[in-house]
C-alpha cells in the first residue's frame, strides 16, 4: 500500500476536503474550509518526492519535472478517488489532493433547487457552472450527469482533467475521457466528440477561445453542453464568454450565446453556522427572452435586475440566497457578508427588522 494512503485516510476520517504536502512543512489538511496543521514533522524534499513516486507513472514524473506542475487522479483502496496536483516550488516538490467521494451526490443532497435539474435535462444548448476554485463545480456537474443518467437514454461524453467522479451507465451510455490520456487537449477532445454522436457533452474547463467556440457550435447544433468557468457571477460569465473573442467577432458571439445559452449556475461554498461542513450559495440565471435580448444588445450589466425579479422562473441572485441561508440560520451573517456581491446593501438587509 502506498504510504500516502495513511495520510489520505486521516483526511477522510476528519471529513476534510484537501491534503497538502510540501517540502519543508508538515502535512496540512483542509477541514470545513479551514487549514489544519498536523503534528507530523516537516517533510524533507526527498520524502515528498518518494510519496509521489509511489503513485505516479514515470511519464507523469517526467512531465512534472519538465513542466513544473501536473494534474492527475489517484484511487486509494477503501477511500475513493482523489484529484491531485503536483508542482515544484523553491523548496522542492509539493502536492494538493482533493477527496472525491465514491458516488456523486444528488442535486437534492447538494441543496440545488429544481431548476438545476431542469437545466440538466435540457434537450440542447449551453449550461455553465461557475465559481472560484474549490467551490464544488465538478461535484455539481457530476450530480447533473447522474440526474440525466437516471432520467434519459442518451449518449454522454465527458472531457475532464483529470477524471474525478466515475459514472456507471444507467439509462445513458457514458464515455469519460481524460485530457492527455485519452485526448490531447480539451479542444481536441471536443473536436473529436462532435463526430461521436453525443447527446450531452461535458467540458471540464472551457479554458481558451477555441474550446469556447466549439462548445457554442455544439450547443447550436443540437447537443447539451455542460461546462465550467472561474467567474464570480452569472452576468460576468456571459461577459467572460464574449470577451474571449476578438472585438470583430463579438457581435456574432452575442447572437450565438443569446440563442444557445440555457442557464448559468454560479456557486460558492459557505461554512455552516453549526460548524458541520459547508453549504453552497447559489446564483442562478435562466435564459428567458429578456435575458437573451440583453445578451444580444450588449447590455449584460442589466442581467442582475432580471435575475432579481425572476424568482418564478427559478432565478436568484447570490445575495438573495445568502439572505435565505442567514434567515434559516444555516450560515452566520458574518459568513454571508464575506461572500456578498453588494456588501453595503446586504449589510442593511441583514440588519433590517
Amino acid at each position: 500500500m502506498p504510504r500516502i494512503d495513511a495520510l489520505l485516510r486521516h483526511l477522510v476520517d476528519l471529513g476534510g476536503s484537501d491534503l497538502h504536502l510540501s517540502a519543508g512543512a508538515p502535512p496540512v489538511f483542509r477541514v470545513n474550509g479551514r487549514l489544519q496543521k498536523t503534528r507530523h514533522p516537516p517533510l524533507d524534499p526527498g520524502e515528498v518526492e518518494d510519496l509521489l513516486a509511489e503513485i505516479l507513472s514515470d511519464e507523469e514524473i517526467a512531465r512534472l519535472e519538465d513542466e513544473g506542475d501536473l494534474d492527475f487522479s489517484y484511487g486509494a483502496e477503501g477511500l475513493g478517488r482523489f484529484r491531485g496536483n503536483a508542482y515544484t516550488h523553491r523548496k522542492g516538490w509539493a502536492a494538493a489532493f482533493r477527496w472525491i467521494p465514491g458516488a456523486p451526490p444528488t442535486l437534492e443532497q447538494l441543496g440545488h433547487p429544481p431548476v438545476v435539474a431542469e437545466l440538466a435535462l435540457a434537450q440542447r444548448g449551453l449550461v455553465v457552472v461557475t465559481g472560484p476554485t474549490g467551490s464544488g463545480k465538478s461535484t455539481t456537474l457530476a450530480a447533473m450527469i447522474q440526474h440525466r443518467n437516471r432520467e434519459r437514454a442518451d449518449h454522454v461524453i465527458t472531457l475532464e482533467d483529470p477524471l474525478e467522479f466515475l459514472h456507471e451507465d444507467d439509462r445513458c451510455l457514458i464515455h469519460q475521457r481524460e485530457v492527455r490520456r485519452h485526448a490531447r487537449s480539451f479542444a481536441a477532445g471536443l473536436r473529436a466528440a462532435l463526430r461521436e454522436d453525443p447527446d450531452v457533452l461535458l467540458v471540464g474547463e472551457m479554458r481558451d477561445t477555441e474550446t469556447i467556440a466549439m462548445a457554442l457550435t455544439a450547443a447550436e447544433t443540437g447537443m447539451l453542453v455542460l461546462g465550467t468557468l472561474h467567474t464570480q457571477s452569472a452576468a460576468k460569465t456571459v461577459d467572460r464568454i464574449i470577451d474571449a473573442f476578438p472585438a470583430g467577432q463579438q457581435d456574432q458571439v452575442r447572437a450565438m450565446l443569446a440563442e444557445s445559452l440555457r442557464g448559468v449556475v454560479a456557486q460558492v461554498l459557505l461554512r455552516r453556522a453549526d460548524g458541520r461542513g459547508r453549504v453552497a450559495g447559489l446564483e442562478i440565471l435562466v435564459n428567458v427572452p429578456a435575458v437573451a435580448h440583453l445578451i444580444r444588445e450588449g447590455k449584460t450589466f442589466q442581467i442582475p435586475s432580471v435575475i432579481q425579479t425572476g424568482r418564478k422562473q427559478g432565478m436568484q441572485l447570490l445575495d438573495q440566497h445568502l439572505l435565505e441561508l442567514v434567515n434559516t440560520k444555516t450560515i452566520t451573517p458574518e459568513e454571508a457578508l464575506r461572500h456578498a456581491q453588494n456588501r453595503a446593501l446586504f449589510e442593511r438587509m441583514v440588519s433590517a427588522p
